[in-house]
């Protein structure tokens, strides 16, 4: 394991993948280990792919001050990240809620980016699904076998009826482009899903506003995510001014997973001319 300290000491964890500049991914959840990131689907043969826990996630400490996990928070250990890997600018990726605190951290150090990629963003500075193309992107998937079964866990889930957990494994499915046996291999992996209950609420703390950043931006979305939609994408992408929206076709919300190649050809062109 490769141990770093963070702002206030917490002992945390990241790994690296690959050879040449780094470039640091942050998992989303919040709340997840970053192994689910695999090497977002061979990024690591184009750059030293360092995949990052923080504080509270996968083999980092869990701070005695909660607080401590607010996104806007977590930039400051972006930052101790940078300095112990010694490296002048990073590119940086953040999926889903590590979406967030790519774009704080980017807004708070602009001169420590390179570029930024943010995959299947939750939004700009909080969640920000839109409620109806949610529903129209899970309703186009009526004619699947598992549809029955996840529209009946989403409806007691909004209901706030049984079992969260359960409810959430059992609406899965709607998260990917195409419920295969590949997309179930990941979803249900070891470490796949957060494992803190408090995380949550202390991620989202305190957020703010949205702060646009001057370094290039791309946005990735998945045209079949039904877990946030394209929507939070396209306000990510509009707030950045220096930012390209590309969303994949077919796809979910781990879109590494579902088109590999794709992906890492999109993403690897774009830090190429970044």
């Amino acid at each position: 394991m490769t141990i770093f300290h963070g702002y206030d000491g917490t002992a945390l964890h990241y790994e690296r993948l690959g050879d040449g500049a780094p470039l640091v991914a942050i998992p989303g959840g919040p709340g997840m280990d970053a192994r689910y990131l695999g090497t977002l689907g061979g990024l690591d043969a184009r750059r030293g792919l360092v995949r990052f826990d923080p504080r509270g996630c996968g083999r980092s400490a869990a701070p005695a001050d909660r607080s401590s996990c607010a996104f806007s928070a977590q930039a400051a250990d972006v930052e101790a990240l940078r300095e112990h890997l010694g490296a002048e600018r990073v590119d940086l990726l953040g999926h889903s809620a590590g979406a967030l605190t790519a774009q704080r951290y980017a807004a708070r150090f602009p001169h420590r980016v390179r570029s930024l990629v943010l995959v299947t963003p939750v939004g700009r500075a909080a969640r920000e699904p839109d409620p109806a193309e949610l529903a129209a992107v899970r309703a186009a998937r009526a004619a699947e076998p598992w549809y029955p079964d996840a529209a009946e866990a989403d409806a007691l889930l909004a209901a706030g009826a049984g079992d969260p957990a359960e409810l959430v494994r059992r609406i899965t499915p709607f998260f990917w482009g195409s419920w295969d046996e590949r997309a179930r291999a990941a979803a249900f992996a070891p470490g796949s899903a957060p494992v803190a209950p408090w995380m949550r609420e202390a991620f989202y703390a305190g957020s703010g506003e949205g702060r646009p950043v001057a370094a290039p931006v791309l946005v990735v979305a998945g045209e079949r995510d039904g877990m946030i939609g394209t929507a939070p994408a396209r306000l990510v992408a509009a707030l950045h001014p220096d930012s390209r929206l590309a969303v994949l076709p077919g796809v979910g919300h781990r879109p590494w997973v579902e088109d590999p190649d794709g992906f890492a050809a999109l993403v690897g062109e774009f830090l190429d001319r970044a």
